[in-house]
This record gives C-alpha cells, structure tokens and sequence, in this order.
C-alpha cells in the first residue's frame, strides 16, 4: 500500500506572521487561506517542487505550544544556493554544516551531507539537506 505524506501542522503564535514569513521569505505557496468559523482559520502552504504541504491556522489544528515543532526538512539540489537565497530573504540560517561523508559516487562533496539551519519566528525547526540526485 502506498502512503504518501501531504501536510505537517506547525504549530505557530501568530498566523499572519507565520504565513507572511513562510510565503514571502521562504517562497511558498499559499494554497488557501480559509476562515471555517468564528476564531477558525486554515492556511496551507506548499514549498516549491513539493508533494507535502504545511498547515498553520487557529482553533482547528491540533493544539501544541508555537515552536515545538523541531527536525522539518527541506531536500535541494544546492544547498549553497539555498542559504545564498535565505539570507537575500532576510533569514537567520546557519553556515553549512557537512555531517558524516559524501558517498564516492556523487559529483558534489556535499551531496546528502551538506546541511544548513533555520527557525520561523516562532522557533520551528527546519534543517536544509542538499541531495542533488538520488540513486
């Protein structure tokens, strides 16, 4: 049976800050931003290229306290590029970090080992991890 992974709730303070941070620092997609009742809001947003969405929003999602959420991960092809594209965006993110060796096989040294860093505003955690081809 196929199980495909579409949407990670982040728990987050304040929606539109949280929305506007993930939509036009990051570039994500706003799915829909859908009021369902009175204090009930859903915004779904979708990375580029990706086939699982995040949900954030007010009295629907479950209720965890705003950044507990650690370890979400984005996969790129450059991840030099990424951090490049974060920081233009005005993003806190780490330098990249190399753990572990890059298999013999891939043409970029930092191919499945590179990583960079991130938090929303809230403190989410969010890991960057290049993989520029997979085998």
């Amino acid at each position: 049976m196929k199980m495909l992974l579409e949407v990670v709730v982040v728990p987050v303070a304040d929606v539109d800050r949280a929305k506007a941070f993930y939509a036009d620092r990051l570039g994500f997609v706003v799915d829909h931003d859908t009021t369902v009742g009175d204090g009930a809001r859903v915004v779904q947003l979708t990375p580029p290229g990706s086939g699982c969405s995040i949900v954030i929003g007010e009295g629907v999602v479950p209720p965890m306290p705003p950044g507990s959420l650690k370890g979400l991960q984005l996969v790129v092809a450059d991840v030099r590029a990424a951090r490049e594209q974060l920081l233009a965006a005005g993003v806190e993110v780490s330098d990249v970090v190399v753990m572990g060796e890059s298999p013999s096989a891939t043409p970029d040294p930092l191919d499945n080992v590179g990583f960079v860093f991130f938090e929303d505003p809230d403190g989410n955690g969010w890991a960057i991890q290049q993989i520029s081809a997979r085998g």
